[in-house]
């Protein structure tokens, strides 16, 4: 899977609250030219996008179990 792929797939776990966290998670995983493949800010900004709207989901997720 490329970097870009699995930039993507991670967006979508709500693992992540933005980018910078996506990347750390990249890097530990042994992915190459990150900055470099993520340097488009139409990239960043949808990756950040996807990273909110999932994160928030999540949290709202794990609040109502709790409750």
């Amino acid at each position: 899977m490329s970097t870009f792929e699995r930039a993507y797939q991670l967006a979508r776990t709500g693992l992540f609250a933005d980018v910078a966290a996506l990347k750390a998670r990249l890097d530990a995983d042994g992915y190459r030219a990150i900055d470099t493949l993520l340097a488009r800010r139409s990239i960043r900004d949808h990756l950040a996008a996807i990273c909110s709207a999932t994160y928030s989901a999540a949290e709202l997720e794990n609040a109502a179990r709790r409750a």
